[in-house]
């Protein structure tokens, strides 16, 4: 077993590490040859030659404006976008739909030693973003009558514990066999002059998730993608775990993903400011790209049409529907997702405690396959309904900003029945109110259920 390992070590030039493992204990030895075997090296070794042996000067762009399916604004846009929701409900009805939730990651930033999946947010019960979501699929399996196999990639850091949640609540009430856990891949730290893969302890190596890119070559290697096209599944909707406005399965994206006969869309909203930290949607050399904010330059960032609106306004919520095929050749290389170098400090062997960065990882994102795609959409819809995502411990998008999210939208569902929400002075709901998945998705889904005169005058909670 050593020796075809080091040599594929050394055939991807990384010597220093073939000559360490040969001077490991054999059980070292053994431990660390396990982890070198679940690594793509050719992959580690094209991106050591084109991100830190041999990097390439990045080219000028031309940038502009993205083509955007804006909110609707008159009886045509609305009839439009009406079309495109009985289409999406349709191929839910058809069974043509998977949805996958990004759930990798780790309270860490909010204060929370979890999965960040497993935070309270509900505002009366108190549900996980986990259950949150959850009981949306259940919700519209039900709507539906349709199978809507729910998919979770985690990584290597929570996917113990976050099985471990499912199991014990019962996944939320989801049949088992409906519900599939895969684990994004990892990729090892490297040294950024030499590109040697670096260590964190003698028989282990210095290894990061791959970035929420890594989803196309971990539905791969999960066998995943396979499965979907025997199931007859073509369209496959991926949100992420800290937005639980989102609705799993937007009838309305799908419709208007299948309606442009797109590879892959995006779902955008409306920023707040021209300096709110939101990736943009844009045209980048002719295709459709999303410019991330650390590299909107001020000018751009800034920049008005005639009528005095920003020009780069369509902020992405990180939701996206992507054609299975196209999903297929991302995870088979076929068209090559590219990798972004990030400077960082790491514990290792030979530096246990550095203070300053000493390590280059590698990350792949969703969001650039989009040049990728032969046809996409970009489709707008309201920032109330859909998106309030939980990024930070306190101030803008934190636990508490998500809350009255949730609590403003169940407001202004149950006034648009007639019924009385009081309002405070700002102008927020006096009173918790919670809306389940399972009672309503939408405001239509609250139609003939609310009693007329009906009152808000404590906490309030709806479900079946």
């Amino acid at each position: 077993m050593i020796d075809p390992v080091i040599d594929a070590l050394e055939s991807a030039g990384q010597h220093r590490l073939a000559d360490s493992i040969r001077a490991l204990p054999t059980d070292q030895a053994d431990r660390l040859l396990m982890q070198v075997a679940s690594i793509d090296l050719p992959l580690v070794e094209r991106l050591v030659r084109e991100l830190v042996r041999e990097p390439a000067e990045e080219e000028p762009s031309s940038i502009g404006p993205a083509d955007v399916d804006r909110l609707p604004s008159g009886d045509a846009d609305s009839a439009r976008r009406r079309e495109a929701f009985e289409v999406g409900e349709q191929a839910l009805r058809d069974g043509r739909v998977a949805v996958v939730l990004l759930a990798g990651g780790q309270g860490t930033r909010l204060g929370f030693d979890h999965p960040k999946g497993m935070l309270p947010i509900a505002p009366v019960t108190d549900a996980t973003l986990f259950e949150v979501h959850a009981a949306g699929v259940g919700a519209t399996r039900r709507r539906y009558g349709c199978d809507l196999p729910f998919l979770l990639m985690t990584s290597d850091v929570n996917d113990y514990e976050t099985r471990g949640f499912f199991e014990q609540n019962m996944l939320f009430g989801l049949q088992p066999d409906s519900v599939t856990t895969f684990v994004q891949g990892m990729l090892p730290a490297v040294d950024p002059v030499t590109g040697d893969i670096l260590r964190e302890a003698p028989d282990r190596l210095a290894l990061s998730p791959d970035g929420h890119g890594g989803i196309f070559r971990a539905m791969g290697h999960a066998a995943i993608l396979g499965d979907l096209e025997e199931r007859g599944i073509d369209t496959i909707v991926t949100f992420q775990v800290d937005n639980p406005l989102m609705r799993p399965a937007d009838p309305e994206l799908i419709g208007a993903h299948l309606m442009a006969r797109a590879e892959m869309s995006t779902l955008v909203v409306a920023k707040l400011a021209p300096e709110e930290r939101m990736g943009v949607m844009a045209s980048v050399d002719g295709r459709t790209a999303l410019v991330e904010y650390s590299d909107l330059p001020p000018a751009l960032e800034a920049a008005r049409d005639d009528a005095g609106s920003l020009l780069y306004w369509a902020g992405s919520t990180g939701v996206h529907c992507l054609d299975r095929a196209f999903a297929t050749r991302l995870a088979t290389g076929q068209a090559p997702m590219p990798f972004h170098r990030a400077d960082k400090r790491v514990p290792t062997v030979d530096d246990p405690d550095p203070q300053a960065p000493n390590a280059v990882k590698f990350e792949a994102f969703m969001f650039d396959a989009l040049p990728l795609a032969s046809r996409t959409a970009t489709v707008e819809m309201a920032r109330e309904e859909r998106f309030a995502p939980v990024k930070n411990a306190d101030g803008a998008d934190s636990p508490a900003t998500c809350r009255a999210a949730m609590v403003d939208r169940a407001a202004r569902w149950l006034e648009a029945e007639g019924a009385t929400v009081p309002r405070g002075d700002t102008g927020a709901s006096e009173f918790a109110i919670e809306i389940d998945p399972r009672y309503a998705q939408d405001a239509a889904d609250l139609r003939g259920r609310i009693p007329s005169g009906f009152v808000v005058d404590g906490p309030l909670l709806l479900r079946n």
